[in-house]
């Protein structure tokens, strides 16, 4: 392509307006977390590691009490041993959830790893322990609410919402999407727990889940509220009850969040969080900018490129198997680590399709950082997401456009 230095410039010019929209909410953000550090009167003692049973391990407690007053909500757990986003969901459904009890997801089908957690056979999942699930279907991307009503009538324990879109084509929900539909559900006579998967959503907005009706969200700190600098580890927030049962699934029964060491110390997960809300504006600059640069040029996008998404992933429709692996490579190819690497799609742990996946990153896996990824299937849809600086995600566009 020619002249791909003036056309990212045309692009950049188009998102002036909505650039800036995103510093605000950065900024709304930074306030909220550095007046949870201000308010638990963080210090140096609280990066400290502590070895054995990690009993009065001030910098885990405290790190827990930041994100729950960050997220406006009244209790928190962050552990580096929650390993994943899917075993941060599992631990959290596992602990609210007993024998007889139902979940009821409203949100269409889950992502595809925890499928396994949830109705897995013979696995360990949620089925094979007497918990019954059920699934509501979208209805034009929107919430079935006629659906929702009966199926709650029948007794829900939990009733789940993905915010993210995972591998499907529809938008992330909105905060204000998410606290409609949980009054919805408080309307219809549910008193039980509403779950949100937050992942890939925290501090694209000013509000979370939990401020708007949820009672527990949890994610990933390799996504967003790491800021890029956490190497492993969860988070789950929300109201003090359920942290409870949960953090009684993470350690043991008998002792819940009193037991937990962590010999390297917290310093990058406080760090990372402190990050986070100016690192997901950038990784939202790259969306937008890739976005709007591949909507001009005739591909479909996922949220269109004329709106501010709800979460950091951009779904790139490309019709073509060629074309969506060129896409995916390119990214590798831009990426930091592992720039000589050609991408080839295998069969990922946990997923139902052959996964093509461009991950050049400091941290393993962490999407907060520049990476894309997607089942190589029909009609061929690349995943993109995260980008640490604007100027890293401009620079692989530049690679994009030129391959294309």
């Amino acid at each position: 392509m020619q002249n791909v230095e003036k056309y990212i410039e045309e692009c950049e010019h188009k998102l002036d307006k909505r650039f800036k929209e995103i510093d605000k909410v950065a900024y709304y953000n930074q306030v909220k977390v550095a007046e949870a550090f201000a308010q638990h009167r963080i210090a140096a003692r609280h990066f400290n590691g502590t070895t054995g049973y990690g009993y009065g391990d001030d910098g885990r407690d405290t790190l827990g009490k930041v994100f729950a007053t960050a997220f406006r909500t009244e209790a928190g757990i962050v552990s580096p041993h929650l390993l994943s986003g899917t075993h941060t969901l599992s631990v959290a459904l596992f602990g609210l959830l007993r024998p007889g009890d139902t979940l009821l997801c409203i949100s269409g089908m889950p992502y595809d790893t925890i499928r396994g957690v949830i109705y897995g056979e013979g696995n360990g999942s949620l089925k094979d322990y007497g918990v019954n699930f059920s699934c509501v279907d979208l209805k034009k991307d929107a919430f079935d609410r006629d659906k929702i009503a009966e199926e709650i009538k029948k007794g829900v324990k939990v009733v789940y919402i993905q915010r993210s879109r995972g591998y499907e084509l529809r938008d992330a929900f909105s905060c204000g999407q998410i606290g409609e539909i949980c009054s919805f559900v408080r309307q219809c006579g549910f008193e039980g727990c509403i779950f949100v998967d937050n992942c890939y959503g925290e501090f694209v907005e000013t509000k979370e889940p939990c401020e708007v009706g949820a009672d527990i969200i949890a994610g990933s700190l390799i996504k967003n509220p790491g800021g890029g600098l956490a190497q492993t580890g969860g988070y789950i927030c929300g109201k003090e009850k359920y942290i409870d049962m949960i953090g009684k699934r993470l350690t043991a029964p008998s002792i819940g969040l009193e037991v937990g060491s962590f010999a390297l110390g917290y310093q990058y997960y406080y760090q990372g969080f402190f990050a986070a809300p100016h690192t997901v504006a950038q990784a939202l600059k790259c969306s937008l900018l890739i976005g709007t640069a591949l909507d001009g040029l005739g591909y479909k996008n996922y949220p269109s490129a004329d709106k501010t998404p709800y979460d950091i992933t951009r779904a790139i429709e490309f019709n073509d198997e060629q074309k969506m692996v060129n896409f995916i490579r390119e990214v590798q190819y831009a990426s930091p680590v592992d720039s000589f690497v050609a991408c080839e799609a295998w069969d990922m742990p946990g997923y139902d399709d052959k996964i093509i996946m461009a991950a050049g990153t400091f941290v393993s896996g962490a999407s907060i950082e520049l990476s894309a990824d997607g089942p190589v299937k029909p009609p061929y849809i690349a995943y993109f997401q995260g980008g640490l600086s604007y100027e890293h995600g401009r620079y692989a566009l530049s690679k994009i456009l030129n391959n294309l």
